[in-house]
């Protein structure tokens, strides 16, 4: 029957598009090692190290309305290729960074994955709910989703095994070195990250290749006429909540991540790979978080649940600021799990019932992801002036997560006109 044909063609496109959530997983939770890491092999104070957030949430931020205008205009599948041949390219610019230990090149290898993995993401999550049957979409989206998930959980290990060397030196014991030896050390250092973003690059080219060669369902952009706009999709209140509420939130994801391995070192008293293992436990957590949370998102109302779990995420920054050791690891493992549901309930809350004006709010509420370039650069200066003093710093998370708790609590509510 012509029925079936049509579902087993469905199958490999999404498994292929799958692997786009998990990819561009990998890329972003991969900074969490990096940071710790560039901010050691190339000598960075802490805000300088956090410029890795600033270049990758900013490519996102600029290249958001550029990805749109491409999927328009030459579609679904041309556009994925672009962005996975962008991604690769910037892949491969470390392999220069590192050789030259200059951080402007890992910075510029960062943007360009920035923009790779916007014009994927623009182009995946659409693309994903329309490989099958209309009433299934949300559910597939989720099952795509939760690749990426496992990239929380994934991309640490990767980066604790292949980057990390376990060995740190303080700023006395580097000057008590030779010249050759610290620029042997540095450079041992800064050379670990090429070959993991080597083979990525490589798999990136590779993938693009059968998305090339492989004939994919293009589906026509059946809203050509669009109505709406973002001037009437701003005027809706809760619409505004979302934006500040989802750019608070992004920023305190990214300080969170970015630190991590600093604050489980110094305030958890944990080694540096150990330090990166617990990264990828609060991975774990983080997706173990989103499961639990679709469920009992069909019991309690998501406002409820946003209000609830911001209260929890404010609580665990007071303990992971003024407790030590294990406390502070654990604290930081529980926001991993509360911050779970966080960026898809606001994203809904904030799109709710608004119609014509549903794409322009999804795209202000995206674009909002400039909170990521933002917050982690307050949070290291705070810490730099805090005598390196991480703990310090997780002050920031905490206030963010007070503004997505008045979102959940108040902002949430469509106004009434």
């Amino acid at each position: 029957t012509k029925m079936t044909t049509k579902k087993t063609n469905y199958l490999l496109p999404f498994i292929l598009v799958t692997t786009l959530f998990f990819l561009w997983g990998i890329a972003n939770n991969l900074n969490g090692i990096l940071i710790p890491h560039l901010r050691k092999a190339l000598l960075l104070s802490n805000m300088q190290s956090t410029f890795v957030d600033t270049a990758v949430y900013f490519a996102y931020f600029i290249a958001a309305l550029p990805a749109g205008w491409v999927l328009k205009k030459y579609g679904y599948k041309k556009g994925i290729i672009t962005g996975l041949l962008i991604f690769s390219a910037g892949c491969f610019l470390f392999i220069p960074a590192a050789l030259t230990r200059t951080y402007g090149l890992f910075l510029t290898g960062l943007f360009i994955i920035g923009c790779g993995l916007t014009m994927l993401e623009t182009a995946a999550n659409p693309y994903a709910t329309q490989l099958g049957d209309e009433e299934t979409a949300t559910s597939r989206l989720n099952l795509a989703q939760s690749f990426n998930g496992l990239a929380v959980f994934i991309a640490p290990l990767i980066g604790t095994y292949f980057i990390l060397s376990g060995q740190s030196f303080s700023t006395a014991e580097l000057d008590a070195m030779s010249d050759a030896a610290r620029n042997s050390y540095l450079d041992k250092e800064a050379q670990s990250v090429i070959p993991p973003y080597n083979f990525l690059g490589g798999f990136l080219a590779l993938i693009a290749v059968v998305f090339m060669i492989y004939k994919f369902p293009e589906f026509k952009h059946l809203d050509q006429e669009e109505k709406g706009s973002l001037k009437t999709a701003f005027a809706n209140k809760h619409t505004r909540w979302a934006v500040i509420a989802q750019f608070f939130y992004v920023g305190a994801q990214v300080c969170v991540t970015s630190f991590f391995i600093r604050v489980a070192m110094t305030g958890g008293g944990a080694d540096e790979l150990t330090a990166g293992k617990f990264l990828s436990a609060y991975g774990l957590l983080f997706m173990i978080g989103r499961f639990v949370g679709s469920v009992l998102l069909r019991y309690i109302a998501p406002a409820r649940l946003l209000s609830f779990y911001s209260l929890m995420s404010i609580l665990m920054c007071a303990v992971a600021i003024y407790t030590e050791g294990q406390y502070v690891v654990l604290a930081l493992g529980g926001l991993g799990f509360f911050m779970s549901i966080m960026f898809p309930t606001i994203f809904s809350l904030g799109i709710k019932g608004l119609k014509e004006d549903t794409k322009p709010a999804s795209s202000l509420i995206v674009m909002s992801i400039i909170g990521g370039a933002i917050f982690p650069i307050l949070m290291g200066y705070i810490i730099d002036q805090n005598n390196d003093n991480i703990q310090i710093g997780y002050i920031v998370p905490l206030i963010c997560f007070i503004v997505v708790l008045l979102f959940g609590w108040e902002g949430y509510k469509p106004q009434k006109i």
